[in-house]
């Protein structure tokens, strides 16, 4: 090789390595919270941009005299609370004198795209292209009834439920709002807007009455976006590339937060004598007994199973190297036999001395808050969606449609509520009295349980309870979460409550690759251990197969709560 080109290219890798840095972080396919529970989903999620990657990238790049500007392309729909994390992180990144630039080719087109302006308002300038739009509409929750469709068709709905404020019967049993559903949902949205209103007032120095005008006036041209305040600049990809590297210098070197974050030889080296750390536990998705896997309920992305969950904190908590456990929890809920199984974990893992941290995501509810309510400290974001502490149960009763359709059955049964769930006729006195039974139980634990975990009293926690669902805002007003913040000031708290420096390390548990998946377990405290069961009712499980219910159990929140 001719030794004048090799010392060009050695001088090339050089200047290359010492160039300033542009991060770059593109939201178009979403962010995964964390490493999903099957085998498959894990191997094709390494190509997607992670939470932890992109919040530990920022964090080490605030202290990265390299690293000039952040440039994000902001696209689709973005949960509220996931904006909020990534607003506090952009906001940290700033106060390090960093540049941070924000586009998009349009803040919802024909769709709505509050939540991802309000990501974007979070930025020192705001581009957007000139043919786009800003969605900023607002909130909206729209919930349907079906009662009265259902009379027609001759399907009628039975339902027990704890309390008036657990409304997900009422699609079935109402034909319009209860006045305890309108005050629940109205305060929902209301706190949800106000948030939002008030973080772009904040962040763009506008009059807050002002942005509630143009929520009112919107959707917005790009133009009129422009002349308002709620955008900096017009451009196209290219116009914003160049205006960043106008500000970053042009030798600088355009890189990935995920791949900045993995980056030098330093942090991939091991250390001879592994230091004290804090144990990063996930449970996303509906929870189920077994193995965590696919949801049961298409659409609804992975099922964490209280097998797979409770060998994590198991594992975390015989590591002498952990300290504290930081418990990340997105999650509607699902099976509460299931939900108790890891609230017991959690409870072990305290008593063994490990501090434990809920952090809340998007949605924290019912199950979800079961799973959450035993931890040290719970932290949620303003606008996660939690509580619900409540629960229901039913069956849809096709009798009279049947007969419409000259359709009648013969049956013969050993047992007197072997038929309890069965859909073609109602429930018997005798069955109501077990279906009532149930409910009592099952609620009486959850608020026992939840009035312990928060220490308060039973009869301070309940009004609190009866099924509402709560913004992380409210529900700090009124002691069901400890703090508001994201996941990085959850890992600050649980490092700070078993006395770790600032900058002890995070690591995932379990710890194994997607390809360990495909392993047969060594033994029951193996994640992979146990078979994977669909019906997560309990002594409820007939219902699982029944039209119009939830299959992952009677602690869900039903519908889809991911507000964007």
């Amino acid at each position: 090789m001719d030794p004048l080109k090799a010392l060009g290219t050695v001088k090339e890798l050089h200047d290359r390595r010492n160039a300033p840095l542009i991060l770059e972080l593109d939201l178009s396919e979403g962010v995964v919270e964390g490493s999903p529970p099957d085998p498959l989903s894990a191997l094709l999620s390494m190509r997607r941009t992670h939470l932890r990657d992109v919040l530990d990238g920022l964090r080490k790049a605030r202290r990265d005299p390299k690293v000039k500007a952040l440039v994000v392309k902001i696209s689709g729909g973005v949960g509220l609370a996931l904006a909020q994390e990534l607003r506090d992180a952009v906001a940290e990144f700033r106060a390090a004198g960093k540049l941070t630039v924000a586009w998009s080719e349009t803040f919802g087109e024909t769709g709505q795209g509050t939540s991802s302006y309000y990501l974007a308002s979070a930025f020192e300038k705001v581009f957007l292209q000139p043919s786009g739009d800003v969605g900023f509409t607002g909130v909206a929750l729209s919930e349907p009834f079906l009662k009265d469709a259902l009379d027609k068709a001759g399907v009628e709905f039975r339902f027990g439920k704890r309390a008036e404020y657990k409304t997900a019967p009422n699609m079935f049993l109402e034909d319009s709002y209860t006045e305890a559903h309108a005050e629940a949902s109205e305060r929902l949205v209301a706190s949800i807007g106000e948030q939002i209103v008030d973080g772009v007032a904040a962040a763009r120095a506008l009059p807050a009455g002002r942005v509630r005008e143009l929520v009112d006036r919107a959707p917005l041209t790009a133009e009129e976006a422009l002349e308002e305040g709620l955008v900096d600049e017009l451009g196209y990809r290219d116009e914003v590339y160049s205006y960043v590297r106008r500000s970053a210098g042009k030798d600088a070197v355009l890189r990935f937060v995920t791949r900045y974050n993995r980056s030098g030889i330093a942090d991939r080296l091991p250390n001879r004598k592994e230091p004290d750390l804090v144990a990063l536990v996930s449970a996303q998705g509906m929870i189920k007994l077994g193995r965590s896997g696919r949801s049961p309920i298409p659409g609804q992305g992975g099922a964490v199973g209280s097998d797979t969950l409770s060998a994590a904190i198991r594992s975390a908590v015989r590591d002498p190297r952990v300290k504290s456990i930081v418990l990340r929890v997105n999650s509607p809920g699902g099976s509460y036999v299931a939900s108790d199984v890891v609230w017991r974990e959690i409870v072990l893992a305290r008593k063994a001395g490990k501090p434990v941290v809920v952090s809340m995501g998007n949605l924290a509810a019912s199950g979800g808050y079961f799973i959450s309510m035993a931890a040290d400290t719970i932290v949620a974001q303003p606008g996660t969606l939690t509580g619900s502490i409540g629960v229901y149960t039913g069956k849809p009763v096709f009798s009279d449609l049947l007969q419409k359709l000259g359709v009648s059955f013969g049956s013969t049964a050993f047992g007197e509520h072997s038929q309890i769930y069965t859909t073609t006729r109602d429930f018997t006195d005798s069955e109501w009295d077990k279906i009532n039974s149930s409910l009592d139980r099952i609620y009486a634990d959850f608020t026992t349980k939840a009035a312990e975990g928060r220490k308060m009293a039973l009869d301070v926690l309940e009004p609190l309870a009866r099924g509402r669902v709560w913004t992380g805002a409210d529900a700090r007003e009124r002691g069901l979460v400890d703090e508001l913040g994201g996941l990085d000031h959850a890992l600050d708290v649980a490092r700070k409550a078993a006395g770790l420096p600032a900058d002890a390390p995070v690591r995932s548990f379990p710890q194994s690759s997607p390809l360990d998946r495909f392993k047969p377990p060594e033994s029951s405290d193996d994640r992979s251990a146990a078979s994977a069961r669909i019906e997560a009712w309990g002594s409820l499980s007939g219902v699982a197969a029944r039209l119009g219910l939830p299959a992952a159990g009677p602690l869900v929140l039903p519908g889809v709560w991911d507000l964007r």
